[in-house]
């Protein structure tokens, strides 16, 4: 395999009928491998990636223009070294989140300095080969998120110190399915001791099943906890999964199905968004590095938060350039 990969996806979503849903999305990550003997390698990565908030986001309080952008970027060093068939890889991580202050209704502006943090961390796994598709792993990791202000707008310290174990597996059975699923159990303490720790289930998986050459199904779930700045609740435990098919008609045209749901509950407030989307996209190569892809997809939010929920029908059309 190549010492270096990368890749570079970046986009933007122009709502016609509602400009305010108009939105840019990119990521992008760069990797590079250095053999440093037979049996060792320096692993080196760097990431960055540019998202925005929903209008009507819990974290948002107040009614908002457009969608503010929130800016990550980080980069990674690791090392792995084989020992016959087991394998060690210890990797330091720093992460960087910005966040855009958000413009009112009334053009007045809301400041969200107050959630912008840089998460250092260290992570171990040890994983070995039972055969050449299956490697199972345990891993743990340690982190900790220091926010830029000492305290957040309602005045609680939210920088905090989390510990993760995950077991998992990666898995390749017969060349038709391929993928990784891992579980584990997180607990994030906090510097504000009226914010009770944060605890549960973690995980991820990722399986790609092709039953022919000509389609793909891919499953994809994580569990996940995450940070908020909602007074007196210590973060939010969300579940997500997604469900794709995509079927190749013609060497040039290829036709995908989709559907997500997710939960997101927002611990000791008794606030939970359900979130589910379902659709379909047809994607037209003109060239090799230039399609038209088309979609419609509906999406519907279900919130205990009054007033918060709502049903969207989206329709896009766009380019699509591949290099």
């Amino acid at each position: 395999s190549s010492p270096v990969t990368g890749q570079l996806r970046g986009g933007y979503f122009n709502y016609f009928r509602d400009s305010d849903a108009s939105r840019p999305d990119a990521d992008g990550t760069l990797a590079l491998r250095l053999d440093a003997t037979r049996d060792t390698r320096i692993l080196l990565e760097t990431r960055a990636r540019l998202d925005t908030q929903r209008p009507g986001s819990p974290d948002l309080n107040a009614p908002v223009q457009g969608r503010p952008q929130i800016y990550q970027y980080g980069g990674s060093a690791g090392v792995s070294h084989d020992i016959n068939r087991l394998q060690l890889t210890l990797r330091g991580s720093v992460d960087r989140s910005d966040y855009e202050d958000a413009t009112l209704t009334n053009g007045a502006k809301l400041s969200q300095k107050d959630r912008n943090q840089t998460q250092y961390g260290v992570r171990l796994r040890a994983s070995y080969e039972l055969t050449p598709g299956l490697r199972p792993f345990i891993q743990g990791e340690a982190d900790t998120r220091q926010f830029d202000q000492a305290r957040d707008s309602s005045g609680y310290a939210r920088s905090s110190t989390g510990l993760t174990g995950r077991v998992g597996s990666t898995f390749e059975l017969s060349r038709l399915v391929t993928g990784e699923i891992s579980v584990g159990y997180q607990d994030r303490a906090y510097d504000d001791n009226r914010l009770k720790n944060l605890r549960g289930l973690v995980g991820d998986a990722a399986v790609i099943w092709q039953p022919t050459p000509l389609t793909t199904v891919t499953l994809r779930g994580t569990s996940e906890l995450g940070d908020t700045t909602i007074a007196g609740s210590s973060g939010t435990t969300a579940r997500r999964a997604t469900l794709e098919v995509a079927h190749a008609l013609r060497r040039n045209l290829t036709v995908t199905g989709f559907g997500s749901i997710s939960r997101t509950d927002y611990e000791g407030q008794g606030l939970r968004e359900d979130l589910a989307s379902y659709g379909a996209r047809l994607d037209y190569k003109l060239t090799r590095s230039v399609s038209i892809r088309a979609s419609f997809t509906q999406e519907r939010l279900i919130s205990t938060a009054q007033g918060s929920d709502y049903t969207a029908n989206i329709a896009q059309v766009g380019l699509r350039l591949q290099f």
